[in-house]
């Protein structure tokens, strides 16, 4: 097995370990755990929500939820980190969807507040359709295919820190996310035509 397998399987067994004392009641178990994981977790909140503060909440949230949870880890089903990883991802975009209703409920006095240089409302209705698109598109994916686009992109994992992750040779990780990004691409392919059909409507 090369080295860097070898050490990734080894942290994640570390980190597993850690799970299951903090399943125990370890708090120290538990600070452990969020020395090690800190960076991951801020990293990919720091992606999906764009805000530094947000990103910090998130974190907050995330471990109260391993320390809640600890008990219900199951390796069978994945590796700490991604269970971790997981788990981030879904609580940031829980936190992403919480300020765009919060912002859809800002009272009308509000709207006298905003800067005129912004991006008017037909951009923004134009910009909402597109992220629905690409949402669309992704849930679309197979979930394995999702999972390695989750770590590459949202995650930030080079390729080999995610086939050590997954336990998964190489060159299979890079084979399933140029397919998962084809698919994409395919999907997508409509978003290229937008402009020019929004023109034909106007």
């Amino acid at each position: 097995m090369p080295p860097d397998r070898t050490a990734a399987r080894r942290l994640e067994s570390d980190r597993e370990a850690l799970v299951r004392r903090m399943a125990a009641g370890e708090q120290a178990a538990m600070a452990d755990f969020y020395d090690q994981t800190q960076t991951l977790v801020y990293g990919l909140a720091l992606r999906v929500l764009g805000d530094p503060d947000a990103a910090e909440d998130v974190m907050v949230e995330v471990y109260a939820q391993v320390w809640r949870q600890a008990a219900a880890f199951d390796a069978a089903r994945g590796s700490p980190s991604a269970w971790l990883l997981n788990m981030t991802r879904s609580r940031a975009l829980d936190a992403r969807r919480a300020r765009g209703r919060e912002r859809a409920s800002e009272p009308l006095e509000a709207a006298g507040e905003v800067r005129a240089d912004g991006p008017g409302p037909e951009a923004l209705a134009a910009a909402a359709e597109r992220h629905r698109f690409v949402h669309g598109a992704l849930a679309e994916l197979g979930g394995e295919l999702r999972q390695l686009i989750d770590l590459a992109y949202f995650g930030g994992m080079s390729h080999s820190e995610i086939a050590a992750l997954l336990d998964q040779p190489l060159g299979t990780v890079k084979t399933r996310i140029r397919a998962a990004m084809m698919q994409l691409r395919e999907r997508l392919a409509p978003l290229a035509a937008w402009p020019a059909m929004k023109d034909r409507r106007s």
